[in-house]
């Protein structure tokens, strides 16, 4: 059987970067030596892995990496940090007493 991973990176430019993959070690080689010029991580230069959750399904793998790309960079990071409780709270839609649409 087959393992998935959908992984984030810490760019130096202190930016996230999020891909799914089937060799992490591998992934992550690519990214750190820059294995592709103009990718996103090539010119954000050194990336480390901060978070990863493996998937025995490719399906569902890749509904989650679009799910996280969808995120606030303050939603990542309780994710990455582990404060689960948080991710409610931060995925609330927050009501700004607009008044109703009237024609």
């Amino acid at each position: 059987m087959r393992t998935y991973y959908v992984y984030i990176l810490l760019c130096a430019d202190q930016s996230y970067y999020i891909g799914v993959t089937n060799n992490l070690g591998r992934r992550f080689i690519e990214h750190a030596t820059s294995r592709n010029p103009g990718s996103y991580t090539s010119s954000r230069l050194p990336v480390m892995v901060v978070y990863a959750e493996q998937f025995s399904n490719p399906f569902p793998a890749i509904l989650r990496e679009k799910q996280l790309k969808k995120w606030t960079r303050k939603k990542k990071e309780a994710l990455i940090s582990g404060k689960l409780d948080e991710l409610r709270s931060l995925s609330k839609k927050k009501n700004f007493n607009r008044k109703p649409v009237t024609e």
